[in-house]
C-alpha cells in the first residue's frame, strides 16, 4: 500500500503571510508607542519574526510603515485609483475632499501619515517610493478628472493641471500637516469655492 504524500507547503503563501504579519505589528506598535519609539526590533518581537527577516524586505522603519499604510489605505487590493466623475466637477471634488477630511481626521491613519511625512523629507529613497507607489497615481488621477472637466468644457482648456491639483488639495494637505486650523468639511467646502470661482471680483450683474 502506498503512503500519501503530503502537500509541500505553499512558500509564496507563507512568505505573503509572514509579510502581512509584521506590517500589521507595525502599524498596532505604531498606534501603541508612537512613531519616535518604533523599532525594527519591538516590530519584530511583536510579529513574532527575526528582525533579519525584516531587514531583507525593508530597509528601514519608514519603509515598513509605508507598506504597512498601504495595506490598510489599499485594503489589500492594489486597484488603481479613479476619482468620480458624474459630469459635476463641483460635487465631485466636494464628495472627494470630504473623504479625504475624513481620513486625515481619523486616528488609525493620522499617525502612520505624519510618521510618513517626516521620514520622507529626511530618506530619499523612501521620498522616491513615495512618489511612485502612492502619491503619483494619485496625482494622476486627480489629472485625470480635471482633463475630463476640462474636455466637458467647465474648465479652460489652457489651465495647468499640476497646479490647479496642488490649489484644490495643497491647502487641505498643508492645514493637517502644521495643524494650523480646524480641518473641516466646511473648510474644504470653502477651498472648492476658491479654487473653481478664481480670485477676481465677479461681476456685479448691472
Amino acid at each position: 500500500m502506498t503512503t500519501p504524500q503530503k502537500a509541500a507547503p505553499n512558500a509564496a503563501r507563507r512568505k505573503e503571510a509572514s509579510r502581512r504579519a509584521i506590517l500589521a505589528a507595525a502599524f498596532e506598535l505604531l498606534q501603541d508607542v508612537g512613531y519616535a519609539r518604533l523599532s525594527i526590533e519591538g516590530i519584530a518581537a511583536r510579529a513574532g519574526v527575526g528582525k533579519q527577516t525584516i531587514y531583507r524586505w525593508w530597509p528601514s522603519k519608514g519603509a515598513v510603515i509605508f507598506d504597512a499604510f498601504l495595506m490598510l489605505s489599499e485594503g489589500g487590493g492594489g486597484e488603481p485609483v479613479v476619482l468620480p466623475d458624474t459630469g459635476d466637477l463641483a460635487a465631485d471634488l466636494t464628495a472627494v475632499l470630504h473623504a479625504t477630511v475624513a481620513e486625515l481626521n481619523d486616528p488609525r491613519y493620522d499617525q502612520p501619515m505624519r510618521a510618513l511625512a517626516t521620514e520622507i523629507a529626511h530618506d530619499p529613497e523612501l521620498a522616491d517610493a513615495y512618489r511612485e507607489r502612492l502619491d503619483g497615481p494619485m496625482k494622476e488621477a486627480k489629472r485625470q478628472r480635471l482633463r475630463s472637466a476640462q474636455r466637458a468644457g467647465q474648465l479652460a482648456d489652457d489651465l495647468d493641471l499640476d497646479v490647479a491639483v496642488e490649489m484644490i488639495w495643497g491647502p487641505v494637505l498643508n492645514r493637517w500637516l502644521h495643524r494650523s486650523g480646524p480641518l473641516t468639511a466646511e473648510y474644504a467646502d470653502r477651498v472648492i469655492a476658491t479654487a473653481l470661482n478664481g480670485l477676481r471680483p465677479r461681476p456685479s450683474g448691472r
